[in-house]
């Protein structure tokens, strides 16, 4: 049996399919299968995958008649699975060639570490350079930036298979925010720590998408990751959040702005967050300095340009 399973869900995929496949079959571990489970697809997607079968045993093909959303189609590939370690894999994305081997050896050097993502680098549908993804590394970090729209890319992930099973896997029939709604019920479960390598492992491809802005898909979108944020700080604090505390935290995220009084209203918000997750045990006491800085650097972020620079200033001259 192969040590790794790597599980990789299709759904009309076939532009980028054959890319995607060669990256994992190209990389320097070899000791995988790499399961690829095509979801109902319409397009050219079941030839694609039945020619690299032909060519490569590693190569194990799963088909949905109809199509089932990307969380089942991983389901069905982690049922499937014989490998005692889970990478995920999606089918326009290209994993570079150390990914697997790096992300191994880590996991074999960190057994309390139960899943483990990578830096990625955002690129164009011909892999131009967009940015770098820089995502928190530790786990207490993981787990604040989670309230911040910040975690890790759920592509990039390498899960302990019993971490996966003691989870019951994705939410079955989610078709929106399956990777964030996973990662909340680990840290929830408590039952292992999440980390992320800093290295760029991953190509990430952006899809140009000018009509989603305003899309019913993206209001959903959007009102499915507050109504998640609100359940989790209600499970945190023991009763529902304020919709104005709600509005504060989705601000927090990148290239939003607070105004004084509402900085210093998130300010009590979030060390009211960093103590319940404290004495939820999501986190060790030890990491509230870690996050109390973090909730500094947020804070600095959602100010006016101008009070940064002067922030930036104070820390070079003054080291504060």
């Amino acid at each position: 049996m192969p040590l790794v399973s790597v599980v990789m869900p299709v759904y009309n995929g076939e532009r980028y399919l054959a890319e995607a496949i060669d990256s994992i079959l190209a990389q320097t571990f070899t000791d995988f299968e790499l399961i690829i489970v095509d979801d109902g697809s319409r397009d050219g997607s079941a030839e694609i995958i039945c020619e690299y079968m032909k060519r490569d045993e590693r190569v194990r093909p799963l088909r949905h008649e109809v199509n089932r959303g990307r969380a089942d189609a991983r389901n069905t590939g982690i049922a499937a699975a014989t490998g005692k370690l889970m990478a995920m894999m999606d089918c326009d994305d290209v994993s570079l060639p150390e990914r697997l081997e790096e992300q191994l050896r880590f996991l074999g050097a960190n057994p309390d570490i139960g899943g483990v993502g990578a830096g990625c680098r955002l690129v164009d549908h011909e892999l131009r350079p967009l940015r770098d993804y820089h995502l928190p590394q530790q786990h207490a970090l993981i787990a604040f930036n989670q309230f911040f729209d910040l975690g890790f890319m759920g592509g990039t992930m390498m899960f302990r298979r019993e971490i996966l099973n003691a989870a019951s896997g994705f939410q079955t029939g989610r078709r929106l925010t399956d990777d964030t709604e996973l990662q909340w019920r680990l840290l929830e479960a408590k039952s292992s720590k999440l980390a992320v390598l800093p290295n760029m492992l991953l190509l990430h491809r952006q899809h140009h998408q000018p009509k989603l802005r305003n899309s019913d898909l993206r209001k959903k979108l959007l009102e499915t990751r507050r109504g998640m944020l609100r359940g989790i700080l209600e499970n945190l604090w023991g009763e529902a959040p304020p919709e104005d505390t709600i509005e504060r935290f989705w601000r927090l995220r990148p290239h939003r702005k607070l105004s004084w009084r509402e900085r210093r209203l998130a300010k009590r918000d979030i060390i009211r967050l960093i103590d319940a997750m404290i004495s939820h045990n999501w986190i060790d006491p030890g990491d509230k300095p870690l996050l109390i800085a973090e909730m500094h650097r947020l804070l600095e972020r959602s100010s006016p340009r101008l009070w940064q620079q002067f922030c930036h200033w104070r820390r070079h001259k003054f080291g504060r």
